[in-house]
């Protein structure tokens, strides 16, 4: 798993395997959710017997499960290093989303966001992105893949870390799930957050034509300086550029601001002036984002009428600005709130603070040959 079908030919190839077998397994691993290629039963047998002495697909393991009581549910999932992530998923009743992780914990230093208090451990991997979402799929009955009242409709790469210092593998594992022999989940159904990688923004389209979403928070760079340390590195102004410059933005398709709500520090009318004048002419939409408390959190959120104030005014502008309503609170499941219990495994307190643009090192984490 987390190969795709390039790779996944080669490796059959080099089994002996003819190539028509690829497309047979891909189909049972993405279509089927199969991970026992003795019930992958349009093979031979013996070809079965073989590829099972051989490969193995692979889950990240199950730690822990939780339901909200609105329905939400996280799992804490494991890896082979014991390296951990949480995932969420968000029923409703015709459709849901599965919020994915791109790291173990995260560089940025967010200080509404508790995933950034465990800082960095190490990137996952394609296939390690890919499981999550198999996971998720088998703990949900959510096979096979054409199943008619399937929930898991959607994708959101919004869970622990900064995809876009993990580009290369989580654009691996997105063209997977986005394969229409496989899990085919249409990129007009995939959103992927970042809190503002601007020079990567423009690959992300290109290559991936995914929504975008950006973790914004802030209308000054003074303000977001503080609240999302990477603007220090690339600022409103070049972040702004790069949305203008976004492949396949336009009215009916657009970008979407997320904007936490920070009782007296970013909800004030002076705060929303500034982001009418911030994004004029973009093709934009807000998500408010009721700030959600954590252990040890230095934050408290906007109360209703201030929200209801700041989406008005903002509304009167032109531009949608729903209150977005939390899930999942109860098991510590909604925005910012996810965090796992690894340890850091490789980067050191200097990477990542480099990492977060904190200081300057174009050539760490490939941001340099991204560039």
């Amino acid at each position: 798993m987390g190969r795709n079908r390039e790779e996944l030919a080669a490796l059959l190839a080099g089994a002996g395997e003819k190539p028509f077998r690829a497309k047979q397994v891909w189909h049972w691993i993405y279509h089927h959710g199969e991970t026992d290629f003795s019930r992958m039963t349009t093979l031979a047998k013996d070809a079965r017997g073989k590829l099972d002495g051989l490969f193995r697909v692979a889950r990240p393991d199950v730690v822990r499960e939780q339901v909200s009581k609105d329905g939400s549910k996280k799992w804490l999932f494991r890896f082979e290093d014991g390296a951990e992530t949480e995932t969420v998923f968000l029923p409703e009743e015709d459709r849901g989303a599965l919020c994915v992780s791109t790291q173990v914990g995260c560089a940025l230093r967010c200080p509404f966001c508790r995933t950034g208090s465990q800082l960095l451990a190490r990137d996952l991997t394609a296939a390690e992105i890919v499981g999550q979402v198999m996971a998720a799929r088998d703990a949900t009955g959510e096979w096979p893949r054409a199943k008619k009242d399937r929930l898991m409709t959607n994708i959101v790469v919004m869970g622990m870390g900064e995809p876009l210092f993990n580009y290369d593998e989580t654009a691996k594992a997105l063209l997977i799930i986005m394969d229409g022999e496989g899990t085919a989940i249409s990129k007009r159904r995939i959103t992927l957050s970042t809190s503002g990688v601007a020079p990567m923004i423009g690959r992300v389209g290109a290559e991936l034509g995914v929504n975008l979403a950006i973790s914004l928070h802030a209308p000054n760079d003074e303000l977001r300086n503080k609240l999302v340390p990477i603007n220090k590195k690339y600022p409103l102004a070049q972040l702004i550029k790069a949305l203008r410059d976004y492949p396949g933005a336009h009215n009916a398709r657009r970008i979407t601001l997320e904007y936490i709500m920070l009782r007296g520090v970013n909800d004030g009318p002076g705060h929303a002036r500034q982001l009418v004048r911030l994004v004029k002419g973009l093709p934009v939409k807000f998500n408010l984002l009721p700030f959600n408390e954590w252990p040890g959190a230095p934050f408290k959120c906007s109360t209703g009428q201030t929200m209801r104030r700041f989406a008005k005014f903002l509304n009167d502008a032109g531009y949608s600005a729903p209150i977005r309503a939390p899930r999942g609170r109860d098991i510590m499941a909604a925005c910012g709130q996810l965090r796992s219990d690894s340890q850091r495994l490789r980067f050191s307190r200097q990477k990542a603070r480099i990492a977060a643009g904190i200081e300057d090192d174009p050539h760490f984490h490939g941001l340099g040959k991204n560039q």
